[in-house]
């Protein structure tokens, strides 16, 4: 009996239950209408601004689910170079770069055809070194391998969760989802397409690594194909990590499964709706910036300050945790101790922050909200 769903016959004549996705659809399309209604009303400049936060977030977040840990320094530099946005004088990483050019390839020239030179070059992209961490791998071409285990735990009991398709059937494997992906364009559900697609690439499997962060890419380019926006105003990738362990059971599950997968398809319509909602509060953060420059743009402040003012601002309405002390000021702006604090007293004569409770060694600051933060409807 098969123990994979990739060798079962035609295994990818998937099969779901409509009455089950139809509820979770709804909703998905309707949370989408009311994010694309409020990005409208940001204007370009803000929609920049909003697509720089949410796209540094999806590079962090890709890289994390796969193990990696970023700087979120260099993958703000690298989004601000790939969008053309100023970047000079900030941190440079070509691993990051490689990322963020992917990400950005597959939603910008998502009308573009999907085809083995632009993946192969995707996953090339990916490991600039040649190297995965300290072991050397095949780049740019399908994999060779015969063998492709997804496992688990420490050596010598580690625990196979999946196997993916030997190496001799993938070149096979991978025209006939590159045709899929031609044909289905306009014929299927768009919701529906992005979520198969992410689940037949991750099973074939077809390189030896970077498999899931080019899955993730294919899915936004999917849904860049489906609202037609070259930019995205959610990360799929940071509700992903979000629910990491989710993600991995139902995959698990259905790709051991007899192609039904309505389970599968239930969880990424769901994983959408709240992704989307998630992104209300990075959206917020990019309004709020906006607001408070429009009324604080003209205040006599040096870029050191209104470099930490942005840093409180990303913190978004609940504060820069623990509040902007002067230590934190001075590992912030680079400056002495005394100049931290002759710097936060003018913010604190200006209005633009207030004092905690506690003096010393404790005093921490807040930003003065309310003259400048907006009413907001509920979604």
């Amino acid at each position: 009996m098969p123990r994979y769903i990739w060798q079962r016959p035609n295994w990818t004549n998937f099969r779901w239950n409509n009455d089950r996705i139809i509820v979770a659809l709804g909703e998905c399309r309707l949370l989408q209408g009311k994010l694309l209604c409020k990005v409208a009303d940001l204007g370009f400049d803000l929609g920049t601004q909003a697509q720089v936060e949410i796209l540094a977030e999806e590079t962090l977040k890709t890289a994390a689910i796969e193990g990696e840990s970023l700087d979120l320094k260099a993958v703000r530099s690298s989004v601000a170079r790939t969008l053309g946005l100023p970047s000079a004088g900030l941190r440079t990483d070509r691993y990051v770069d490689g990322l963020v050019s992917v990400l950005v390839d597959a939603t910008r020239q998502h009308d573009g055809p999907l085809t083995k030179v632009r993946l192969c070059g995707w996953q090339a992209a990916l490991f600039p070194t040649g190297f995965s961490g300290m072991r050397k791998i095949e780049v740019g071409r399908w994999r060779q391998a015969r063998g492709m285990q997804v496992v688990s735990g420490p050596v010598g009991r580690e625990t196979v969760h999946f196997e993916a398709p030997p190496a001799d059937r993938i070149n096979e494997e991978m025209q006939r989802f590159l045709a899929w992906w031609a044909e289905s364009r306009g014929g299927m559900e768009g919701l529906l397409r992005a979520a198969i697609a992410h689940f037949r690439f991750v099973t074939v499997h077809p390189f030896e690594d970077g498999n899931g962060r080019i899955a993730r890419a294919l899915t936004d380019m999917a849904l860049s194909q489906d609202d037609r926006q070259s930019m995205r105003y959610y990360s799929m990738s940071s509700q992903i990590m979000a629910e990491r362990e989710a993600y991995y059971d139902v995959l698990e599950r259905c790709q051991k499964g007899d192609g039904a997968l309505t389970e599968w398809l239930v969880w990424f319509l769901a994983c959408f709706a709240r992704a989307i909602r998630r992104s209300e509060a990075l959206l917020a953060v990019v309004t709020d910036k906006a607001a408070f420059w429009k009324t604080q743009g003209q205040a006599p402040l040096s870029e050191r300050q209104r470099k930490v003012i942005n840093r409180m601002l990303d913190s978004g309405r609940g504060g820069f945790e623990g509040g902007m002390t002067t230590r934190k000021y001075v590992s912030l702006a680079k400056v002495s101790r005394a100049t931290a604090f002759r710097e936060l007293n003018q913010l604190l004569e200006l209005g633009i922050i207030k004092q905690n409770p506690g003096r010393g060694r404790s005093a921490n600051y807040d930003l003065i909200w309310q003259p400048f933060l907006a009413p907001r409807n509920p979604t």
